[in-house]
């Protein structure tokens, strides 16, 4: 039994310091899952809270013949496409310029060793981050769980609650979404899987 299980199997008991390095262990991956899904870093902060709730809340419900990180950020996914579709009536658009009065959002990445290269990375995570606010929210989250987290689409059916056929589908639309839209400004632009972390550009 690895030591992730130990956690789990602690927690399942009412261990609250197991769940904590749970938490630990995946506060990264959920929050930036919730703000790819969110495109706002407080929007995000919240969602990982309220997932990480549900998570501990339905705890003895998970199945132990599932990856854990599976289960927990399907939880997150689902989460996040509530949250888009109580406020659908707010228009996003891939043209709007960002705000001057709002920080740029800084995820870790250690990779990141001089100005210029930051500046650059950052640029073109907001590219990225536009052309997925202007997908559907499934689709939204059934490429940012392949892409992003190396989801398989037999995964991805699971977490969505959709067909195999659908996730394909899905994934096939959202992903000439994406190409279309990245080419619009930047062909060499691309996405690169980068599982449980922040996306390599």
């Amino acid at each position: 039994m690895n030591e992730e299980m130990t956690w789990i199997l602690q927690a399942q008991q009412g261990n609250d310091e197991a769940f904590a390095r749970l938490v630990e262990q995946y506060q990264t991956p959920v929050f930036n899952m919730c703000y790819r899904m969110l495109g706002e870093a407080e929007s995000a902060e919240d969602a990982a809270q309220e997932s990480f709730l549900r998570a501990y809340q339905n705890l003895t419900r998970y199945d132990r013949q599932r990856p854990f990180a599976t289960w927990l950020l399907s939880i997150a996914a689902h989460y996040c496409i509530d949250r888009l579709r109580k406020r659908r009536f707010i228009v996003f658009s891939l043209d709007a310029e960002p705000d001057d009065d709002e920080a740029p959002l800084e995820l870790p990445d250690n990779s990141a060793i001089n100005p210029e290269h930051e500046a650059i990375r950052r640029e073109e995570q907001k590219q990225i981050q536009s052309v997925l606010n202007g997908l559907d929210a499934t689709d939204r989250a059934a490429i940012i769980l392949r892409y992003w987290y190396d989801f398989s689409e037999i995964e991805i059916a699971e977490s969505l609650k959709l067909t195999v056929s659908a996730v394909k589908s899905r994934l096939h639309r959202a992903r000439k979404s994406v190409a279309r839209l990245l080419a619009a400004d930047s062909p060499e632009t691309q996405v690169e899987r980068t599982p449980y972390g922040s996306p390599a550009l």
